[in-house]
């Protein structure tokens, strides 16, 4: 029976984050995503977006690793150990991010097969152009209805303007 007069729960509105795992702009987002997470739970999807920069070395390798530990289902607590050492990351490189997924507990052999295999390069390459595509030119920068938010030369405000954005698509809703 479909009957318009019931609605289901919303929808939660998506956030898009673009970012770059060596990248210590987006280190110093993660403390907004988290209060964002926080303040609206379930009714917000943030998303990571890869979008390595040609200026760190190691991005590109680190976003393959993301997308394997997404794979292994625990994707965001691996973007957040990385992106708390990205000046170890610097150092080391793709060893750093197999000893990373063993910390976690995810399969640290299958993380450094996927970094040899290169099973996720389409994935992170598919973001990457979707990112030039709309004006993505430095991380983090944010996407949450239609707008598009640069974190990179700032991050002053953002997370209010997420949240007021979000809010208001969620009234939309409903």
């Amino acid at each position: 029976m479909n009957d318009a007069t019931t609605s289901g729960p919303a929808r939660p509105v998506v956030l898009d984050v673009w970012c770059e795992l060596q990248c210590p702009d987006c280190t110093a987002a993660l403390d907004d995503l988290r209060a964002l997470r926080e303040r609206l739970g379930d009714r917000l999807d943030i998303r990571l977006r890869h979008f390595p920069l040609s200026k760190h070395q190691h991005a590109y390798a680190a976003a393959q690793a993301a997308e394997e530990a997404a794979e292994q289902g625990r994707g965001w607590p691996y973007v957040e150990a990385v992106l708390a050492r990205t000046e170890e990351l610097g150092r080391k490189g793709e060893p750093l991010l197999v000893e990373v997924a063993g910390e976690l507990g995810l399969d640290a052999e299958e993380m450094d097969t996927a970094l040899i295999d290169g099973r996720h390069l389409l994935a992170v390459d598919a973001d990457q152009a979707e990112g030039k595509a709309i004006g993505v030119t430095g991380t983090p920068t944010y996407l949450i209805g239609g707008e598009l938010l640069d974190g990179s030369k700032s991050q002053e405000g953002l997370r209010e303007r997420i949240e007021e954005i979000a809010g208001r698509l969620l009234a939309e809703q409903g």
